[in-house]
């Protein structure tokens, strides 16, 4: 639900490559991450997909200066600006990267490849037109801490009344797969972030998988439909509240250049 999305991997890695903070080897090297290939098709003045090294060059010749995340849901365009062409499409995907200084954004087509037994992951992402405008419903990197750290006491509390909250093996396996990332030093953000950015998402994300996790524990403890229906009401808030944050942090490296 809340797992690194490829948008956030392509848009950080992309800032930084556009800024200059690091090589278009490593930067494609994050953003592919586990994927085989990516590819951007739709790019003006390419006549077909091209790979990402030539497509952020293309881009930047377009005008690109930063990029930024969205991360919409059905009634919440969480990070969009339009057109609803655009808007359409990155709704199907649940993510889509919007470029800042020119009006171009992209949208994931994730598929799979390959013969049985050696099927891997490929990425399509389609170059489309956007409005210039400011993202919908998006907060500062402030507002999303100051959210996420109410949403996440409300939603424990809750939880924790209707003894539903992530327990048992699977769950604690989630965990502890996670606390081996982040003590491993995974780079969460490309080289130019403000370490608050870091700390957002960190939350956003730890936030996102104790979500996955209640919902994937069954009903745990909650046995009546009202009970059920609490339980929905307490993770649907801290849920958007997450994704909220979470596109915050990606997008404070743009929000701090338009500050100047």
């Amino acid at each position: 639900m809340l797992s690194e999305p490829r948008s956030g991997r392509l848009a950080a890695w992309g800032n930084a490559l556009l800024a200059g903070f690091v090589s278009p080897d490593d930067a494609v090297l994050a953003m592919v991450g586990d994927d085989a290939v990516h590819r951007v098709e739709g790019l003006p003045g390419e006549s077909g997909p091209v790979g990402l090294t030539l497509a952020m060059g293309r881009l930047r010749t377009l005008g690109v200066t930063g990029l930024r995340v969205a991360l919409p849901a059905p009634g919440h365009p969480l990070g969009l600006s339009g057109p609803p062409e655009f808007n359409a499409r990155a709704l199907e995907a649940e993510e889509a990267v919007v470029g800042f200084g020119a009006p171009y954004g992209l949208v994931p087509e994730v598929y799979e490849a390959g013969p049985e037994g050696d099927v891997h992951v490929e990425v399509l992402w389609h170059c489309l037109p956007v409005r210039e405008a400011p993202p919908a419903d998006v907060p500062s990197l402030g507002e999303a801490e100051r959210e996420l750290a109410e949403a996440l006491r409300d939603a424990t509390r809750v939880l924790s009344q209707l003894d539903v909250a992530a327990s048992g093996p699977v769950a604690e396996a989630a965990l502890d797969a996670y606390r081996a990332r982040a003590e491993a030093g995974r780079e969460l953000l490309a080289p130019g972030y403000p370490p608050r950015a870091v700390r957002v998402l960190e939350l956003a994300q730890r936030v996102g998988l104790l979500i996955s996790l209640a919902y994937e524990n069954g009903h745990g403890g909650a046995v009546s439909a009202s009970e059920m229906a609490a339980r929905g009401q307490a993770l649907r808030p801290v849920e958007r509240t997450a994704r909220r944050a979470q596109v915050a942090a990606y997008n404070a490296y743009v929000e701090e250049r338009e500050r100047g």
